[in-house]
């Protein structure tokens, strides 16, 4: 079975840094698309990053550019998402989510054709105090 599993989070002081880990099981992440989303209390779920695991290509949101880095571990089988300067705006609960179609995600980051993930995990909760 596929299985995500998050970590990572916790609370930090404003300008401070995470790293959130995304623990693949039951398929190889380096052949799957990988995605962060996040969820703040009272917003909709956001997609903050995104990476395909077939050519490295990432995906960033405006609002996290130049402050969020994914990556893929592939002797690990786990997936990263770093966070440098941290902001309260950033409090929210962590997902990450993977999916077989690397193409169906090349084709978004793209053409914006609409894409889904398959898989996701439970959350990670990101709280950063001002």
């Amino acid at each position: 079975d596929v299985q995500l599993v998050e970590s990572g989070g916790g609370l930090v002081q404003a300008g401070g840094s995470l790293r959130l880990s995304c623990a693949a099981s039951g398929f190889s992440a380096a052949n799957y698309a990988i995605g962060w989303f996040r969820q703040a209390p009272g917003k909709e779920r956001e997609e903050v990053a995104c990476i395909s695991g077939s050519d490295g290509t990432p995906w960033y949101a405006d609002s996290v550019k130049g402050r969020f880095t994914i990556s893929i571990d592939n002797a690990k089988n786990t997936a990263y998402l770093q966070i440098n300067t941290l902001g309260p705006e950033d409090t929210a609960v962590y997902y990450c989510a993977a999916d077989s179609d690397t193409w169906g995600l090349k084709l978004w980051m793209l053409t914006g054709i609409p894409y889904f993930f398959d898989y996701w995990g439970q959350g990670t909760q990101v709280t950063v105090s001002s």
